[in-house]
């Protein structure tokens, strides 16, 4: 197939450091290089990639210097593009939430659109109501339920290169939480979790300007404890290290996470993870298997207890069967399949004919 990988624009592809989105859309891209497609992607200057790389912007706006940017400017920079070549692809992928919207109403039935936020926002509703031929793709089923109405083709899994994170057979004794500082991911949670239990914490974490304040009045204060080292924002480098190391991730959000990267990255080095029954959570962690479910803060610190008893061997197989980059891009060219199968076409002289939709299909990881 041809297919258009259409990345937001905030982060590099991958990102240099924290990012979610770009990191995913990097992954897949060179899993369906490597499956033998020929993949454009639409991204900065800066990406790394195996597929044809179309720059639309000289670099990822977070970590751009420029004191005054407009991301919208941007985006709408980039749909330009997108929309100029449209003619050259099979399948559009976005990853752009829903700003497409408008300038592709006349060519819906080639795209698909990823959904990566959460969706319990106002004005949401209306908007996958006014557009409702786009096809849609949950990352995962829990993330739908706000829209459940929506035009949703499938839900998949992440995934990663298996070969990007090294498996650590013995850990180094210390607990770990990896990810952003905000209310929403909790980290003071980690923060008791760990003094409870009398553990060393890591927290290797970026602060968004957004969370600046949180971060000096609620976070800050609780770093002086001599069990807990704020290393800061790392990159995926630096993570085999940092998540190999660990008993545990800690992952106690307190919102409906749609997904969380940051497990099946622990998963990946053989690392458990304690997460807070929330969001994906029960759809991507194994109780008892690949980590522990827990509902509150007591069950949160008797699950770090006894992570060490779990097999690394066998959460490293868990996450190779499920989360790899090329099983998420098995799942999604199905869905491309799909797409394809029922687009109108016609011979010439003879009426538009429309092939009959399949079911939809559930390529989540839960095999």
């Amino acid at each position: 197939m041809k297919i258009a990988q259409v990345t937001p624009l905030y982060e590099a592809v991958p990102p240099k450091l924290y990012g979610g989105t770009e990191r995913v859309v990097a992954h897949l891209t060179d899993a369906l290089v490597d499956l033998g497609h020929e993949v454009t992607l639409f991204a900065s200057a800066e990406a790394r990639t195996r597929a044809r790389l179309v720059p639309v912007r000289d670099q990822a706006i977070r970590l751009d210097p420029a004191p005054l940017k407009s991301d919208l400017a941007a985006h709408m920079t980039l749909l330009s593009e997108v929309l100029r070549r449209a003619d050259d692809f099979d399948v559009i992928h976005f990853h752009t939430d829903m700003i497409h919207f408008p300038f592709f109403q006349r060519i819906a039935g080639k795209t698909l659109t990823t959904l990566h936020g959460r969706l319990d926002m106002k004005d949401l509703p209306e908007v996958y109501e006014r557009w409702p031929e786009f096809g849609l793709v949950s990352i995962s089923d829990h993330q739908r339920r706000p829209l459940a109405f929506a035009n949703w083709k499938a839900t998949v899994h992440h995934g990663m290169p298996s070969e990007q994170y090294r498996f650590s057979p013995k850990s180094d004794g210390y607990l770990a939480f990896l990810g952003r500082i905000s209310p929403e991911k909790r980290p003071d949670r980690a923060i008791e979790i760990a003094i409870k239990l009398g553990r060393k914490l890591k927290m290797a974490a970026k602060v968004d300007a957004a969370d600046k304040i949180y971060f000096e009045t609620k976070i800050k204060p609780m770093l002086d404890h001599p069990l807990i080292e704020f290393i800061g924002e790392i990159g995926d480098h630096q993570k085999s290290e940092f998540l190999g190391g660990a008993d545990a991730l800690l992952f106690p959000i307190d919102w409906p996470e749609p997904f969380g990267l940051v497990m099946i990255e622990a998963m990946a080095c053989g690392t458990p993870v304690v997460a807070f029954r929330c969001g994906s959570t029960s759809e991507i962690i194994e109780d008892g298997a690949t980590g522990f479910l827990v509902d509150t803060l007591e069950q949160a610190v008797a699950a770090a207890d006894r992570a060490t008893l779990l097999d690394r061997e066998a959460v490293r197989a868990r996450f190779e069967l499920r989360f790899s980059a090329t099983a998420m891009a098995r799942r999604y060219l199905d869905v491309y399949g799909d797409l394809l199968a029922v687009r109108p076409y016609a011979e010439p002289g003879l009426p538009e004919v429309v092939i009959p939709l399949r079911e939809e299909r559930s390529f989540a990881a839960n095999a």
